[in-house]
């Protein structure tokens, strides 16, 4: 299993680039830091305060440590570094803070996003940082402590005459790939039907199960626009010219759903969490991780513990 796992991110991350050093396109390295040193890592200090919010029964998984889990789905969010096994990216740089501020050693799981869920709840790890969207239904059974603002992207090829896409209106009879069951098509559909009640004509979706599919279909002219979170789509226009953005998209819209650490439902590490993220706004750690890995749009304001987050239906 483990070998197949290998040979598909190997087969995802070259039908990524072959398309984008037709173009001349950067390499990984040339936009981050991807050594497995991490030599440039923002540090923090110690955090008090949040410290002595941290549950008196709470235990953490391994004591002396933060076990925190994270999915590596790519640069920038959290990728393989060059040795191929050390995690890097700016979700576990800020791992790295709040191990900081609570006092403790990171101990960083990389996991498959579809297990994330059943391993908290299980106890396998204090908390997950992995680009995790705050959901009602996610609600009753996790605590959330946000850090990021959860943002979309719509980009197009460099030289595509779509100049902006802001509202539904501006995306009326475009083709858009997707991905299935996503809060992008969910949200897509929603446009979709209002342009259609506006006399306009509807969006066409295409579906594409990955981001090196729906980059290629952009490329061959198969689709106008490419919809998915902001982040990843950062770092493909960085490294390839040849898209760019023309828009971005609560991940909740209308409603908001930031980014948050997830821990287990009523563990007592959540008010913590969230004074510890509240702490690196204010020293400034939180905006140095942001800006090395070119994500400062993402910014939130200041951290909230289990903030309302995307309705159930």
């Amino acid at each position: 299993m483990t070998l197949h796992r290998n040979i598909g991110r190997a087969i995802v991350a070259g039908l990524l680039t072959l398309p984008l050093l037709a173009h001349g396109a950067l390499a990984a390295g040339d936009i981050f830091d991807l050594s497995p040193t991490q030599a440039g890592r923002v540090r923090a200090e110690k955090d008090p305060a949040a410290i002595a919010a941290i549950a008196a029964d709470f235990k953490f998984v391994n004591p002396g440590r933060l076990t925190v889990a994270v999915s590596p789905g790519g640069p920038p969010l959290a990728t393989y570094a060059t040795d191929a096994k050390t995690v890097v990216g700016a979700d576990p740089d800020y791992a790295l803070a709040i191990a900081d501020s609570l006092g403790l050693e990171l101990e960083l799981l990389p996991v498959a996003w579809a297990d994330w869920p059943l391993g908290l709840a299980s106890g396998k790890y204090d908390a997950v940082i992995s680009n995790v969207g705050v959901t009602e239904l996610r609600k009753e059974k996790f605590d959330f402590s946000t850090y990021r603002q959860g943002l979309h992207g719509f980009f197009v090829k460099a030289d595509s005459a779509i100049k902006e896409i802001n509202e539904p209106k501006d995306a009326a009879g475009l083709r858009i790939t997707v991905g299935a069951s996503t809060n992008q098509e969910r949200i897509l559909l929603k446009w979709s039907e209002e342009d259609v009640a506006a006399g306009l004509k509807p969006i066409e979706l295409q579906y594409h199960d990955d981001e090196a599919a729906r980059v290629i279909a952009l490329q061959a002219g198969r689709v106008d626009v490419i919809v998915q979170p902001h982040a990843q789509l950062v770092y493909i226009a960085a490294r390839d010219k040849s898209i760019k953005r023309v828009g971005t998209l609560s991940a909740g819209w209308p409603e908001r759903s930031d980014v948050a650490i997830a821990t287990r439902k009523g563990s007592g590490l959540a008010d913590a969490l969230t004074l510890a993220t509240n702490n690196l706004i204010r020293n400034g750690v939180y905006a140095k991780i942001l800006d090395r890995w070119q994500l400062a749009e993402e910014a939130l304001p200041e951290s909230r513990t289990n903030p309302p987050g995307l309705p159930k239906s």
